[in-house]
C-alpha cells in the first residue's frame, strides 16, 4: 500500500494571526539576529551568493546597513579574494595591512597601484617594515618625471604624525582634529609599521553604529566556495583575506559530495564559520549539522529565478521546509537561513516566525545600483540582468572560463535569465523590507525576532483568501 502523502505549505498558503500587542510603534522592535552563533546581524537580511547579486560593492552596502553579503564564487580565486579585501578595507577603525610601497620604486609604479587598488595614498616602508614616509596621488600627478624614485617625492617620516598601536577611537579623533591630517600610521617602538587609521574610518565608525563589523571594526562579509576542485585552496585564501564566513554553495546539500566537502573544510579550518546547504528536510538538516556547519540554508527550488522543481520534480514548499529544518536543529547552536521564495515583503515575517534566523535574498537586491552588471536601456527603461546560478547562460559562462567543453555539452538548466528593472540604491529596498518586518512584528506583539517565533500562530487560507489579501476591485494609480 502506498504511503500517505503529507501536506506541505508555502508562504502564500498562510497568514500570521494578529494578537493583542504592547508594541506602541514599529520602531520599538529589535530586528537583531544571529547569522551563526558567532556573527550577529542588526537586520536579518543576507544577500545571495549569485553572480548578478553580490560582489564587493553590494557586500559593503549590506554590512553597513546591518546585514551581510555573500560574495559569489564564479570568478578566479584571486578575483574573489580581491572582492573580500575590498569589503574588509572599506571601513574599519584600524587597517592592519595598509598598502605600502618601497622607496626606490618609480612614481609610475605607484600610479599604477593607485589605479588598480583605488587607494589614493601609500605608506613608504623599508624591506623590514620600517616606516619612511607617505606618498599620495597629488604628489605624483604634479611631478613631470615619472621615473623619479618615491623617496624623492614622498612626505618624509619626520613630517608625519604617528601613533602607537592600541590608540582608541576617541584618542585618534583628537589627533586628527588637532593636526588636521587624514592619515595616522601606527608604529611600534622600532618604527615599524603596524597599521593605519584614516579620518574616513573614524567618520564611518561614528556614522554607522549598527553596521555588521568584526572585532577590528571592519565590515563583515561572507564568500562562497564549491564542493569540488579548488574549494579548499579557495577557502584558505578567502579566510586569509579576512572573510568572516564560508558558504558552501551547492544545490543539493545532502549529496555525499557536499557533505564530504563540508567535513574537509571543518577539519582543515576548525575555527572557521561555515554555512552549508541547500536542504529542505529534517534529515538534510541533521546531515549538515553532523558534517560540521554553523548554519544551514533551507530552500530547494523556491526562488523566482529557479526552475529546479519544474525541471526535476524535486523540492519541498518553503514554509514547511523551514519548520522541519528548524525543528531538527532545535537545542543546537546551528542557525537556519531561509533561502528563496520571498515574493512579498510579508514573506520575511512568515519565514522568521517559522523559525529562520535570517533570510537570504536575491531578486530583491538584483537590479540595484550596488549589484554586479551594467544597466541596459530598453524602450527608455533601465534594467539589469538577473539569472539563476543554474541557468543556461550562467553555466555556459563558467564553462567558457574553465574551457570545459564537457560541461557545456551536459548543461540541463535549472534556472532562467531575466531582465529586472533598475531599482536604485539597495538602501531603499532594505528600508521597505525592514519597515514591513517591523509592522509584522508589532501585529504579533513581538519586540524581538525570538518573541516573534514564540508568539507566532499561523492560519491556513484558501486561494480565495490569498486573492483577498491582495489589492482588489480598484484601479491602482
Amino acid at each position: 500500500m502506498a504511503k500517505p502523502i503529507p501536506l506541505a505549505l508555502t508562504y502564500d498558503d498562510v497568514l500570521l494571526i494578529p494578537r493583542r500587542s504592547r508594541i506602541q510603534h514599529r520602531a520599538d522592535v529589535n530586528t537583531a539576529t544571529l547569522l551563526t552563533d558567532s556573527i550577529k546581524l542588526q537586520i536579518p537580511f543576507v544577500s545571495a551568493n549569485m553572480d548578478t547579486v553580490t560582489e564587493g560593492k553590494l557586500a559593503i552596502a549590506m554590512a553597513r546597513a546591518g546585514g551581510i553579503g555573500i560574495i559569489h564564487r564564479f570568478m578566479s580565486i584571486e578575483d574573489e579574494v580581491h572582492e573580500v579585501d575590498a569589503v574588509k578595507r572599506y571601513e574599519g577603525f584600524v587597517i592592519d595591512n595598509p598598502f605600502t610601497v618601497r622607496p626606490d620604486k618609480p612614481l609610475r609604479h605607484v600610479l599604477e597601484k593607485i589605479t588598480t587598488n583605488a587607494v589614493s595614498s601609500y605608506l613608504v616602508v623599508e624591506a623590514d617594515g620600517k616606516l619612511l614616509g607617505l606618498i599620495t596621488r597629488r604628489d605624483i600627478i604634479l611631478e613631470q618625471d615619472q621615473s623619479k624614485p618615491v623617496r624623492k617625492v614622498m612626505t618624509p617620516f619626520s613630517k608625519l604624525i604617528t601613533a602607537k598601536p592600541g590608540v582608541t577611537p576617541a584618542q585618534a579623533k583628537k589627533i586628527f582634529i588637532t593636526h588636521k591630517i587624514e592619515k595616522l600610521p601606527l608604529i611600534d617602538h622600532n618604527g615599524k609599521l603596524k597599521g593605519l587609521i584614516t579620518a574616513r574610518s573614524i567618520v564611518n565608525f561614528e556614522q554607522n553604529p549598527l553596521a555588521t563589523k568584526d572585532g577590528k571594526g571592519r565590515l563583515r562579509t561572507g564568500a562562497a566556495v564549491g564542493v569540488v576542485g579548488d574549494f579548499l585552496e579557495r577557502a584558505e585564501a578567502l579566510l586569509a583575506a579576512g572573510c568572516d564566513v564560508i558558504v558552501v554553495d551547492a544545490a543539493h546539500g545532502q549529496n555525499l559530495v557536499t557533505l564530504s566537502a563540508i567535513g574537509k573544510l571543518r577539519k582543515k579550518f576548525p575555527d572557521a564559520q561555515i554555512i552549508g546547504g541547500n536542504v529542505a528536510t529534517a534529515a538534510g538538516a541533521r546531515d549538515l549539522v553532523k558534517a560540521g556547519v554553523d548554519a544551514l540554508k533551507v530552500g530547494i527550488g523556491p526562488g523566482g529565478i529557479c526552475s529546479t522543481r519544474i525541471v526535476t520534480g524535486v523540492g519541498v514548499p518553503q514554509l514547511t521546509a523551514i519548520m522541519d529544518c528548524t525543528k531538527a536543529v532545535k537545542g543546537r547552536k546551528v542557525k537556519v537561513i531561509a533561502d528563496g521564495g520571498t515574493n512579498y515583503p510579508g514573506d520575511v515575517s512568515k519565514a522568521l516566525a517559522a523559525g529562520a534566523s535570517s533570510i537570504m535574498l536575491a531578486g530583491w537586491f538584483a537590479g540595484t545600483e550596488e549589484s554586479p552588471g551594467e544597466i541596459i536601456i530598453r524602450n527608455n527603461r533601465r534594467y539589469k540582468i538577473h539569472r539563476g546560478s543554474a541557468s543556461f547562460l550562467s553555466q555556459a559562462d563558467r564553462a567558457a572560463r574553465t574551457g570545459s567543453n564537457t560541461l557545456l555539452n551536459t548543461i540541463v538548466p535549472e534556472g532562467v535569465e531575466s531582465l529586472i528593472e533598475y531599482k536604485g540604491s539597495v538602501a531603499e529596498i532594505i528600508h521597505q523590507l525592514l519597515g514591513s518586518l517591523r509592522s509584522g512584528m508589532s501585529y504579533c506583539d513581538a519586540a524581538s525576532i525570538k518573541e516573534l517565533q514564540k508568539n507566532a500562530k499561523f492560519v491556513r487560507m484558501t486561494s480565495a483568501g490569498f486573492r483577498e489579501s491582495q489589492t482588489h476591485n480598484v484601479n491602482e494609480i
